[in-house]
């Protein structure tokens, strides 16, 4: 007997949620798109919602997609299905675009780009909506595949400014797939009344008011369950289980008294996750089925539809058909799935049914597993790689390719985020007679993921031991290992102890290198300090080149920092994003554009900083991973904004310490920068003793002014003196004009004497560090004024306060301003600044348009659609009182600032 449909045009008490759903598509049918995510348990009415937007929007094109809890490891499968009834703008997307897409759905060969994809379906999503409103409904979210769901929630915050709207129906068990962080609507349990209403309109059983009674208290406000329940003879045992399971059990009892050939049908239709009738009546035809009455009966069960799609009534009934199939049952349709299934455009498909059909190992489908992993990472889907290795390993039968599987396995794991899975796997073989290479893999990757694991402080002495046994097998490779291990304890923020066991390990197991590289200088600067290692840091840094920042990007731009040396670092930066648009990397880009931000910090161009911050932010998006912290803290902190600096010091210090390299030191320098910002003395001090008690290796030295600053004004003269020293020696022994200049100032703090303010302001004059010259010009004013000099102090004063307030050194303005009243002068008030009455984006936006960038081109940078960048200009002329893209090129403060020294 046929389940009653859930969906009418009004659903029983659920008047509010169908408001919220009719006011989603009213906007997006007037161009203001939007999304939202229906969050409830299975059988909640999450599905009749989806419907009924379906039916209560005339003349919107409806696409759809739902997850599948057999195929979410599959990359992609979700967004294609999604895509397909759009497929025909293909062609009008640019090339790159439309490769990306192809490629992604098995289309084409090659690896596929999330950037690219992203963009790509919001192009095709503009394309499509230009003809009619666009109505996306994705059911079973928490089942969609990875890559897909990313792809998806990109494209969600993204559609505001066309005529789309999307709808997602998950459980509560989707946060990791970033659904969390799109506008939410619950959907909870019907009241006793509307539960009563239901099952006395809907339920095609006459009760009496005992039994009616008793099915609303089990159902729990759950409308399939008081819908399915009944079919189940009333009401079942209660024995503790879930509703969703005892909902399952109703499904099930509609299989009781099939025929075994509709039985099979329907297991073999549960198997399948695409739905296609051209693979489930051939898969029929394998086994012998006789399919007209076999498929009469299946259909009379309201499990399920045979159509265009063969759809199940809910996703549980598809659960409970093959949960009920024993072993035997589902082998054979898997059998049968395999057997007709295309090896050519659907391998990886066609390799888990056969995985699914043996009934023990098989080193021919390992293989074949393994192959599909290998096509899985090319593609992308680093989880369905992991997947299908896991499975290859349970159905390999050599031990030694086991073994290997095992480990590619646990990798792939790991760089799918599962460090737990990655964990149990690596357990598995700590019984298994490994060589000494895999030994130092199993090392290896377990000091990752103990990187991973806050608190755990294992990963780096785990990498040590992998160097060591490594090091008279693979020399190159173990003094690797020992870099590995250095940087993970600075990434850490807590150099000290640990690396000097490092480096105490390195020196004494290390093999000798061909030519002196970066880990001989680390040793060097460990035993015999700077004046001796800079020779090598300086070797590593600008002989090796672009050869040593590729492999060691992080340790790269420490030296250069520590080595004040601000053209270095500014090269580093322009390579990283060099190579990462290149390779097409997230990582390496982010990183790039994040270090480049830094560098605009540093030399004033808070316009370029605020710009280069929005586009990591907007890959950070496009890839569904957090944006890095870093630079938007220096930036937080060089502006004075208190409050949003303290909460990026607390998402820092709560996150794990995967990101760049000494983030926890980075933070505690850049907040002590804030409070030396905003005068509060005690606070720097404070932060800045932080920041340098563990003397890491690179990461102290930027934040010693910091610390000499804050103790001068708190009268801490000892620490101010040795800080003094320690920078002293530093500066020296690195020679740039731009550490001596912050050594200079610094020392004039400690001394009061007046000549090494002035060698200060010479020397940063040189260079290109426009906030750090700012700072020497307000501490010689300071010292002037205090000195009783008014006259004098009048014109550093003044000096700091422009450059200051040019370089977007808000809190340090102010400290400058406030000088120039103590001694009578009157400060004008500044007008805001354009980068302050902008967006962040809308900043990116300007800046892009500014410099002759296409509305479209603008859109491909920040990965959002035409129509939001047309919208953000709208937004900006309105905000700058302009009305041309002429004008905003012409604008002062959008204009690609110049570095003080020229280049």
């Amino acid at each position: 007997m046929r389940t009653p449909a859930l969906t009418t045009d009004v659903l029983v008490g659920r008047h509010e949620l169908q408001q919220r759903v009719d006011e989603l598509t009213g906007a997006a049918r007037t161009g203001q798109g939007g999304a939202l995510v229906l969050e409830g348990e299975a059988g909640i009415g999450k599905s009749a919602l989806l419907e009924y937007a379906r039916n209560a929007a005339p003349g919107f094109r409806v696409v759809r997609t739902s997850g599948s809890e057999f195929e979410q490891e599959l990359p992609y499968s979700a967004l294609h299905q999604l895509c397909v009834p759009m497929l025909k703008h293909l062609v009008e997307l640019p090339d790159r675009h439309r490769d990306a897409l192809r490629v992604a759905f098995g289309l084409a060969e090659g690896t596929p780009d999330p950037f690219r994809i992203g963009l790509a379906v919001l192009g095709l999503v503009t394309a499509a909506a230009r003809e009619r409103p666009l109505l996306c409904l994705i059911d079973d979210a928490q089942w969609v595949d990875t890559a897909s769901a990313r792809a998806m929630v990109f494209l969600a915050r993204r559609v505001a400014a066309d005529p789309a709207a999307m709808i997602f129906a998950v459980r509560p068990t989707y946060a990791t797939h970033g659904f969390g962080e799109l506008p939410q609507l619950a959907v909870r349990g019907l009241s006793d009344e509307d539960a009563k209403v239901l099952l006395t309109t809907r339920s095609p059983f006459l009760l009496d008011d005992q039994v009616r009674d008793r099915l609303v208290a089990e159902a729990h406000g759950n409308p399939l369950a008081l819908l399915e329940l009944p079919c189940a003879g009333g009401f079942v045992p209660p024995d503790g289980s879930s509703v969703p399971t005892r909902i399952e059990y109703g499904f099930r009892a509609r299989l009781a008294g099939l025929s075994a050939e509709a039985r099979l049908l329907l297991i073999v239709a549960s198997a399948d996750p695409t739905g296609d009738p051209n693979l489930l009546w051939p898969a029929a035809g394998q086994l012998n089925l006789d399919v007209p009455p076999a498929s009469a009966e299946a259909d009379a069960t309201g499990l399920v539809e045979f159509g265009a799609r063969i759809r199940f009534c809910h996703p549980l009934a598809r659960s409970a058909v093959y949960r009920a199939a024993d072993a035997g049952e589902r082998r054979a349709a898997h059998e049968a799935l395999a057997a007709v299934t295309d090896p050519i455009t659907a391998p990886d498909r066609r390799a888990w049914h056969r995985a699914q059909a043996g009934p023990g190992p098989d080193d021919d489908i390992a293989d074949e597993l393994e192959r599909c992993a290998t096509r899985a990472q090319g593609r992308g889907g680093v989880a369905a790689a992991a997947a299908f290795l896991e499975r290859s390993v349970a159905l390999s039968l050599d031990p030694e390719r086991r073994i290997v599987r095992t480990l590619h396995a646990a990798q792939a794991s790991f760089d799918a985020g599962a460090s737990g899975k990655a964990a149990s796997l690596l357990a598995v073989l700590e019984t298994s007679p490994l060589d000494e290479f895999q030994h130092a893999d199993v090392d290896l990757l377990q000091g990752r993921i103990a990187f991973t694991r806050h608190g755990d402080g294992s990963g780096p002495m785990l990498m040590v031991r992998a160097a060591q046994r490594l090091a008279s097998l693979d020399p190159d490779r173990a003094r690797d290992c020992f870099l590995d291990a250095v940087e993970m304890s600075l990434s850490v923020g807590r150099g000290g102890v640990v690396i000097d066991r490092v480096l105490t390990a390195a020196r004494s197991t290390a093999p000798a290198p061909s030519s002196p590289d970066a880990l001989d200088a680390l040793i060097v600067l460990a035993t015999d300090g700077y004046e001796a290692a800079v020779p090598l840091l300086r070797h590593a840094l600008y002989d090796m080149g672009e050869l040593f920042w590729t492999r060691r990007p992080a340790l790269a731009t420490m030296i250069a920092v520590e080595l004040w040396d601000p053209d270095t670092l500014a090269a580093i930066a322009a390579w990283l994003v060099k190579a990462g648009r290149a390779s097409g990397s997230p990582l390496l880009l982010r990183l790039g554009l994040a270090q480049k931000a830094v560098e605009a910090i540093l030399i004033g161009d808070i316009g370029q900083a605020i710009a280069t911050t929005a586009e990591e932010a907007a890959i950070a998006d496009a890839t569904g991973a957090p944006p890095l912290l870093h630079h938007r803290l220096h930036l937080a902190a060089l502006r004075g904004r208190r409050d949003e600096a303290l909460e990026l010091c607390e998402a820092a210090t709560a996150a794990p310490t995967t990101g760049w390299p000494g983030q926890v030191t980075n933070l505690h320098w850049t907040t002590a920068m804030l409070h030396n910002g905003l005068a509060d003395y005690p606070a720097a001090l404070a932060a800045a003793r932080k920041a340098t008690e563990h003397g890491d290796l690179f990461l102290t030295g930027a934040a010693l002014p910091e610390l000499i600053e804050a103790a001068v004004r708190c009268d801490d003269r000892l620490t101010a003196a040795q800080a003094l020293d320690s920078l002293t020696e530093r500066t020296q022994a690195g020679g740039t004009i731009t550490g001596r200049g912050v050594a200079a100032y610094s020392r004039g703090l400690v001394t009061g004497i007046e000549d090494h303010y002035r060698e200060a302001i010479d020397l940063l004059g040189e260079g290109p560090l426009l906030p750090y010259l700012a700072r020497a010009h307000l501490l010689y004013g300071e010292w002037l004024r205090r000195e009783g000099r008014r006259r004098d102090c009048r014109e550093h004063l003044r000096t700091a306060h422009e450059l200051l307030s040019g370089a977007g050194a808000e809190a340090f303005a102010r400290r400058a301003a406030d000088e120039l009243r103590a001694t009578g002068e009157k400060v004008p008030a500044r007008s805001e600044r354009t980068y302050g009455k902008l967006s962040m984006q809308e900043v990116a936006v300007a800046r892009l348009v500014a410099s002759g960038a296409t509305s479209n081109e603008v859109a491909v940078q920040l990965y959002i659609s035409k129509r939001t960048v047309d919208a953000h200009l709208r937004n900006i002329f309105r905000k700058l009182g302009i009305n041309s893209r002429r004008q905003l090129k012409d604008h002062p403060d959008l204009a690609v600032q110049d570095r003080p020294d020229g280049r």
